[in-house]
């Protein structure tokens, strides 16, 4: 049997066994499947299932909210039809006010489900940011130059990496690509980087030590901040507004790659209402913009301050 045939078999034969389809969810289905151009097959009843047990979720998610149980909320998005047992639609193998965010484009789908890009996202944004910082000058920097080329730091492309690892790169390199010399492409592929077109150098780069106030001290000082996170959680992947914050988030199991843009509060800003502001890399459709507010200072929530760097250019 042909491994896409068992496949479908199985998630047919487990899925839709425990599931009974709901009609009064058709519409939503149909318009859901139209927004993200989804086309299944034989595996359409599957994948259906998937999408149902994850709509009630989120709907659940969201009446809780209104009773005040959650500070933040959920909605459906290209993820949808996608199963998450522990994390692992997103595996990544990780070894005083508001800072304006860069204009730079996202994602324009969602395609990390194919290619763990999120640590090379992460690192040209903070090179990005630090240019701008030093020269004035916005420049979009190649993802894809560092998913094919930064091997030899320790970094495996579509399969995950670090950004510290990234900087290093760059450093060793003494370069980086722009993005309309080497666009992104959402695979790896063979190194293609030319000198000629580099817009981008890295002197150093520096750990920020695994505390929350000490990135807020880099943010004060440096800017955009890369960062290792917690993303495995249906409550992440699903998120659409207000203050995130999950208590099964883990500070430790790192599985993704975002860049801090800034911080701040909403209310009073005792009352468990300070966020970081965090640039992802899910496109526009995910969360506030392609944007989340994760909570700050609450013990290191999602492990924003657990592996956080940013370079020097």
């Amino acid at each position: 049997m042909h491994p896409f045939d068992f496949l479908t078999a199985l998630c047919l034969g487990i899925v839709s066994a425990t599931i009974e389809l709901d009609q009064s969810l058709d519409a939503q289905w149909i318009r859901w499947k139209e927004t993200h151009g989804k086309q299944y097959g034989v595996v359409e009843e599957c994948r259906r299932a998937v999408w149902q047990k994850n709509m009630k979720m989120i709907m659940q998610h969201n009446r809780e909210y209104l009773q005040g149980k959650h500070s933040f909320l959920m909605a459906m998005n290209g993820f949808g039809d996608m199963k998450n047992e522990n994390g692992t639609v997103f595996q990544v193998p990780f070894p005083a006010g508001i800072s304006l965010p860069m204009n730079r484009r996202q994602t324009p789908d969602i395609s990390l489900g194919r290619c763990a890009s999120g640590w090379a996202f992460s690192a040209t944004g903070a090179i990005e940011g630090q240019i701008f910082r030093k020269y004035g000058k916005r420049v979009s920097l190649s993802v894809q130059n560092l998913l094919d080329c930064s091997q030899a730091e320790g970094n495996e492309g579509c399969n995950g990496g670090l950004m510290s690892n990234a900087f290093q790169y760059v450093r060793n390199n003494r370069g980086l690509d722009t993005e309309e010399s080497y666009p992104y492409v959402a695979r790896d592929g063979p190194c293609k980087y030319r000198p000629e077109y580099s817009a981008a150098n890295v002197t150093a780069f520096q750990t920020i030590p695994r505390r929350e106030e000490a990135l807020l001290v880099a943010m004060k000082n440096m800017g955009s901040i890369s960062a290792a996170i917690d993303a495995s959680l249906d409550t992440f992947r699903f998120y659409k507004g207000g203050i995130y914050y999950d208590p099964k988030c883990s500070s430790e199991d790192l599985n993704h790659g975002v860049l801090v843009v800034g911080y701040g509060f909403q209310g009073k800003e005792s009352d468990n209402q300070k966020y970081w502001f965090v640039k992802n890399s899910w496109g526009t459709d995910w969360g506030m913009g392609g944007y989340i507010k994760m909570a700050r200072d609450r013990n290191n929530n999602c492990g924003i301050a657990t592996r956080a760097s940013f370079p020097i250019v």
